[in-house]
């Protein structure tokens, strides 16, 4: 029977048996930044102490991980940061070779610069020895599914986002897979598509509803006059035409993640769009086994639409009641010390192997900053009680 997209996606992804729920976790079927390299949670450490500095180094600083897969960022923040635990290893799937400076080892990889000294933070000046990071830290994933047996006892397992935030709370590659129903533009204005879970067959429902006309109206501009988004379906498949992501629940969704903060900084990292720019056929799409395939709302696949950037940014600077920042991943990277420059030729004559490893950091660095791929994400940085001016880009 065919369904609203919000509901197919919520039942597939997240319900009995679902995509995220079930399985061996979708780093099996697609790859983050998380994945990619270990530079990503080297400079993700650096943005923590930066955090941590701007707080003026509280008894305990929270880093929340929500969408957290298995654990896999939070794995790499613990060995880096010495907390308790096992550290991550690449290479869980086929779909993530082993690399060298793996996030097994300790030290950031060599295209990643080190940490600066933090500061005095804008309250007062830091303590002259302040407890070390690694005893402060308090590392929390949030994700429906079960608490993986590996994961390391320093590591807290939540299916919901904790109250009461200091600190940072990351959601890379979260919204993106936050249910949201699909329109398409007809004669008439905006209409709901539905679909049919098992096949993925698409057909035209009811006018939508007034809250979501107004964030239709407000984000998302309709075609010009007399266009209409009703066209044939791809071998009875898919409705073609101007389609609209409605992402009213991701600014939802992230304005109560925001809510969850006290003081500190939430980091969303996730491909999106902004007003001006949206996809005249829509983004939805599906992911599995490593492979793009059609947006099936079974529980097979993943299924996943790029995020109205624009729109969550302003639902969280209204919790926040602060100015926000939303740049590329490439900046924001490059401003953490990421920036995917090769090492000096000389160092091949003078440690051959070093050279080769540096080479190969540089390399992985390189992917995350591809403004064609992964440099692509967009950051949205939204301070919480603090100066914002700490977390900009430069």
């Amino acid at each position: 029977m065919p369904v609203r997209w919000r509901d197919a996606m919520d039942r597939a992804l997240y319900g009995p048996g679902g995509f995220f729920v079930a399985g061996s976790g979708p780093a099996d079927h697609f790859r983050t930044s998380v994945h990619a390299s270990p530079a990503f949670a080297a400079a993700l450490l650096r943005l923590v102490e930066q955090v941590d500095a701007a707080l003026g180094h509280p008894a305990v600083l929270s880093v929340v991980d929500v969408g957290a897969g298995r654990g896999e960022l939070l794995r790499a923040l613990s060995a880096a940061l010495g907390v308790a635990g096992e550290p991550a290893r690449s290479g869980r799937s086929g779909l993530i070779p082993p690399q060298a400076a793996s996030p097994a080892t300790p030290t950031p990889p060599a295209a990643a610069r080190p940490s600066l000294p933090s500061g005095p933070s804008p309250a007062g000046p830091a303590p002259s020895a302040p407890v070390t990071l690694a005893r402060r830290v308090r590392l929390t994933a949030v994700e429906k599914a079960p608490r993986p047996a590996d994961l390391p006892d320093g590591i807290d397992w939540l299916d919901e986002i904790p109250d009461g935030i200091t600190g940072l709370l990351v959601a890379t590659e979260w919204l993106d897979n936050v249910p949201l129903d699909v329109a398409v533009h007809t004669a008439d204005g905006w209409r709901y598509l539905l679909v049919d879970p098992a096949s993925g067959a698409e057909t035209v429902g009811n006018p939508v509803d007034p809250a979501d006309a107004d964030w239709l109206a407000r984000w998302w501009p309709a075609p010009g006059a007399g266009a209409d988004g009703i066209g044939p379906t791809r071998s009875g498949f898919r409705a073609t035409g101007v389609r609209a992501e409605i992402g009213r629940t991701r600014d939802e969704a992230w304005a109560e993640a925001v809510r969850h903060v006290d003081r500190g900084l939430a980091l969303a990292v996730d491909y999106g769009h902004l007003r001006d720019d949206r996809p005249v056929d829509g983004s939805l799409t599906g992911y599995r086994g490593g492979r793009q395939v059609p947006p099936v709302p079974d529980g097979t696949c993943d299924v996943t639409a790029h995020v109205a950037v624009d729109s969550v940014a302003s639902a969280g600077g209204r919790v926040a009641r602060c100015a926000y920042d939303l740049v590329s991943q490439r900046a924001a990277l490059r401003a953490l010390g990421a920036d995917g420059g090769r090492p000096a030729l000389s160092l091949a004559a003078s440690d051959p192997v070093g050279y080769v490893r540096a080479l190969a950091a540089a390399s992985a660095v390189a992917e995350l900053t591809d403004p064609a791929g992964l440099g692509g994400h967009w950051w949205l940085r939204q301070p919480v009680g603090v100066d914002p001016e700490r977390f900009m880009a430069r």
